[in-house]
């Protein structure tokens, strides 16, 4: 580059947030033509993007190792340092992280820059204050400019993540460390936006408006945010002071860690840094170090011989191996290109290409490709070999090749990793693309491989999001910080939205949220949406407050629903007919709302009570009922209308007609096994029976009411006789008949001869709706006999009507004892030997015609044998006399006491089975009572 006498060459040092790279913004837009030379592909775009604001797309030109964008009238040239056109002749040339001339890997890069880059009229050098004595003893006549941070930078100690400030950055070394700090924080705090030297510079500034913008507060990267990226960061917090640096892992210089730190604080605004996670604290030398800016000078600068020899690869490798006898300059390490170029040479087929020096220098433009994939040397220079083949042969790279290699490429599933290796891969064949002369077509390739590259970015940039940001949660802390009202809604099917983002559902008036993966998360996640949340439940709470009752019901276990939503449940209260609510509501809804909420149920319920059980509460309330018979109301009402009639038997017996009749008008059915409310056998009031008794009696699982309209369940014995009582059955044998139908069938019962024995009529059957197998063990579970048999089945043959009265006197006589239990004679009563019953005809076979073969049935003949029953009040029988029993039933005798000789003793139980009992009383609940009375009056 030729340089003019008055050339100025400038070194602009000094810490981070000084302003040096905004400086050399402006002193290159001075000049009619610059170059500046950034260390990061990711800061030249971001510098590229800036100038093109100021002066548009048609003067400012990017070029890159992947990147290539010159217009045709190029003023301004923005590059990486090893991309700089440095033979243009510009009048201005820029150099920004200068000291990175210390660096092991790209250290002799910068330092050619140093010697030799130089601008027409203008030089500038930028970086740390220490290179001041390694510039000013190798660029003569330089001039220097010092610059103080604008903000101050300190240290504030070891952090928990979970305590980390908002608006931090967590330095990691590696991606693993990366990925893991920034799943901690998406759990903790929300979210975060990760940044890493190896993302495209489109993944990068999409991760970065991430937190620019306030989407999320908190940064995850890799130690390439050192490098200029200006971003809004306030606290700089370091999970590691090592790092791998390709060959060993090492500690961190305290200028490396302060190019780091000085991130935090912007222009004005202070920053801070410290340690966290497993970090050890910074020792107090090196705290004052970075606080005071005071580094100790760089003493040796990394140098290779630019000055390349091409005649032959020996001659080359010798040139790039060449030593230097400047004491401020040490020879770098062996490259990655110098590494490859011997790597290819020592292979017989790729030397015998070679020549002559086109070949040779088109060999080592070749081994400059770097290795973007980090596969294994041998891999990478097997790539290496076939573009040099490609290239030496035809002169360009086979398109087919290339393509098929895109291709594979060009593919936006899978995850985080694999993404990333992708476009690892693409930035190699970006990179090729980028050469000229060595692909047909390089408008059409170039942009190829750019799309490619953009596509897998944007992918990348969307899994890392999906991955590392809760948005949900980001949003509502966001808008929380700010002090904005929230606005929630909740559309038909109870999902709760608050500015647009789903977090979970509303059941009733308690909050569930959408799960998440950790208990941090779902306590940030809650505690962002309950406030949005307050006005919603008085809203809702008003709704509640007026929907009808029909919108309401309650469980056979108690729960009380709105809708299909659980809103409640009964308590025990000091009255049975009046259970407690306990309202479903959350604490941060408040009192008002789980009182309105609690009172709505409770108006409910209390109708619900009183609508169904009316007959019982009009029996409660009537005053003209008094003495024994409200007594029995009393033990009605308590047992909820439905009680078992030995409980009560005394009682019973001692109520005289009148009271009987002031019973009956409430609805009281005096029946011989159950004293009940038939209105209260209905599937609604028994559903809401067995759930009030249940509570009443403190019960851990109600039992459920059966379904409605059968006579007959299942008798399970595990279950307690109590609860087919509340549920309107009585248990008999291996099934439970409900207690309306029992008396039915009692009536039917009166008309047979007991004693002597009778079969089950088909009225019997129907009315229990049982098989004649099912009626028998029914009848043994009430205290028949049923004795089986079996006899030649005969078609029945048709039998003269008998008239009404001599129908009448088949019936036997009434048996004796309980006025209320004793048989009801009435012309409607169904005589054993009607023409109705096939068992009766089955009694009387008549002539059949010969049969091929005669056919069985099986019948049953039933007799009384009761077991002894006792008013629950009573005093017990003396087992002496029960065993007694027991062995002359066993022995086929009658027990003693089955029937009284002369006067009854006082202190007999009594026995209310439904067998049939000699009396000269008539049942006074008989219907047919008073004209029972009248006939017997005649007689």
């Amino acid at each position: 580059m030729n340089i003019r006498a008055n050339a100025r060459v400038v070194a602009v040092l000094g810490p981070t947030n000084t302003g040096k790279t905004h400086y050399a913004i402006e002193r290159m837009l001075a000049h009619r033509t610059g170059v500046i030379g950034l260390p990061l592909r990711l800061l030249a775009r971001e510098v590229y993007d800036r100038i093109l604001a100021l002066r548009g797309p048609d003067c400012v030109a990017l070029i890159t190792g992947e990147e290539r964008i010159v217009p045709d009238r190029t003023q301004y040239w923005v590059c990486t340092v090893e991309a700089m056109p440095v033979e243009i002749g510009a009048d201005f040339v820029a150099v920004d992280e200068i000291q990175l001339c210390a660096d092991a890997d790209r250290g002799h890069v910068f330092t050619d820059r140093l010697l030799h880059a130089r601008g027409l009229h203008e030089t500038l050098f930028m970086g740390s204050d220490t290179m001041r004595s390694a510039i000013a003893a190798l660029v003569p006549g330089v001039q220097f400019q010092r610059r103080e941070r604008l903000s101050q930078l300190s240290y504030t100690g070891s952090k928990k993540i979970s305590r980390m400030p908002p608006r931090s950055a967590i330095v990691g070394f590696s991606v693993e460390n990366v990925y893991a700090i920034a799943e901690l924080i998406r759990r903790q705090k929300g979210g975060c936006a990760v940044v890493m030297g190896a993302l495209s510079p489109r993944t990068r500034n999409a991760q970065v408006a991430l937190y620019q913008n306030g989407d999320v507060d908190f940064l995850v990267a890799t130690d390439a945010i050192g490098m200029g990226l200006n971003l809004d960061i306030k606290h700089v917090a370091f999970s590691a002071t090592h790092k791998f640096d390709g060959r060993r892992m090492r500690p961190l210089n305290p200028d490396e860690l302060a190019q780091i730190a000085g991130r935090a604080g912007r222009y004005q605004t202070s920053g801070s840094f410290g340690v966290t996670g497993e970090a050890r604290p910074l020792a107090d030398e090196v705290i004052t170090a970075i606080e005071n800016h005071e580094f100790l000078p760089v003493r040796k600068l990394q140098w290779r011989n630019a000055r390349l020899e091409f005649g032959t690869v020996a001659r080359l490798i010798a040139s790039l191996e060449g030593q230097t006898q400047n004491d401020w300059l040490t020879r770098a390490r062996d490259a990655d290109d110098l590494t490859a170029l011997k790597t290819l040479v020592a292979q017989p087929e790729t030397l015998d290409r070679l020549t002559g020096p086109p070949d040779v220098r088109l060999l080592w433009d070749v081994c400059r490709i770097p290795d973007f994939r980090g596969i294994s040397g041998a891999e990478h220079a097997g790539l290496l070999t076939q573009v040099f083949e490609f290239l030496q042969g035809a002169g360009r790279i086979d398109t087919d090749w290339l393509a098929r290699n895109i291709q594979r490429i060009d593919r936006i599933d899978g995850d985080i990793d694999a993404l990333s290796r992708r476009l690892a891969y693409i930035r190699t064949w970006t990179y090729i693309a980028q050469r000229k002369g060595w692909v047909d077509d390089e408008k059409h390739w170039r942009g190829a491989t750019r799309a490619v590259e953009d596509r897998l970015s944007d992918a990348l940039h969307d899994r890392l999001t999906q991955r590392f940001v809760d948005r949900r949660t980001s949003v509502l802390m966001r808008r929380l910080k700010q002090k904005e009202s929230l606005v929630a809604e909740v559309n038909d099917k109870g999902e709760v939205t608050v500015e647009g983002e789903l977090i979970g559902r509303l059941e009733g008036f308690r909050f569930r949220q959408d799960k998440t993966d950790s208990p941090d998360e779902a306590k940030t996640l809650r505690q962002a949406s309950l406030s949005a949340l307050v006005p919603l439940f008085h809203l809702r709470a008003d709704k509640f407050y007026n929907a009808p009752d029909t919108e309401f019901d309650f469980t056979e276990q108690g729960g009380l629903m709105w809708g299909d939503t659980a809103v409640g449940k009964l308590v025990k209260g000091d009255d049975a007919m009046r259970p407690q609510i306990t309202a479903f509501v959350d604490d941060e809804a408040g009192h008002d709302v789980a009182e309105k909420v609690r009172r709505r149920l409770q108006h409910f319920m209390d109708r619900k009570i009183a609508a169904l059980f009316e007959p019982l509460l009009n029996m409660s309330r009537d005053e003209t009922l008094s003495g024994l018979a409200r007594g029995v109301a009393f033990q009605l009402v308590e047992a909820m209308g439905v009680i078992p009639r030995e409980q009560i038997a005394q009682d019973i017996k001692a109520l005289d007609q009148d009271a009987r009749g002031m019973l009956r008008k409430h609805g009281v059915r005096f029946g011989q096994y159950t004293v009940f409310l038939p209105l209260l056998l209905k599937p609604a009031p028994t559903r809401l029976r067995l759930v009030l008794k249940s509570l009443a009696e403190g019960l851990d699982e109600f039992p459920e009411s059966p379904p409605a309209g059968l006579v007959t369940i299942p008798h399970l014995p595990e279950i307690p006789t109590a609860h087919y009582n509340m549920s309107g059955y009585r248990p008999a044998g291996a099934r439970a008949i409900r207690i309306d139908m029992l008396e039915r069938l009692a009536d039917l019962l009166r008309a047979c001869d007991s004693r002597a024995g009778f079969e089950a009529t088909p009225d019997m059957l129907s009315i229990t709706g049982t098989t004649l197998e099912q009626f028998a063990d029914m009848m043994q579970g009430l205290g028949y006999a049923a004795e089986k048999g079996e006899r030649v089945k005969v078609k029945p043959a048709p039998a003269p009507a008998k008239p009404a009265d001599a129908a009448a006197d088949t019936v036997e006589p009434p048996a004796e004892g309980d006025d209320d239990l004793s048989a009801s004679v009435t012309p409607d009563s169904a005589p054993a030997d009607t023409p109705d019953a096939e068992e009766a005809a089955q009694a009387t076979p008549q002539p059949q015609a010969e049969a091929p073969e005669e056919q069985h049935e099986v019948f049953y003949t039933f007799t009384w044998a009761p077991r002894p029953r006792r008013d629950a009040r009573a005093p017990a029988r003396k087992p002496q006399q029960d065993g007694r029993n027991d062995q002359r039933k066993s022995q086929g005798q009658k027990p003693k006491g089955g029937k009284p000789k002369g006067k009854k003793p006082e202190n007999k139980p009594r026995d209310y089975s439904a067998g049939p009992r000699k009396s000269d009383r008539i049942d006074p609940d008989n219907p047919f009572a008073a004209a029972l009375m009248g006939l017997k009056t005649k007689e």
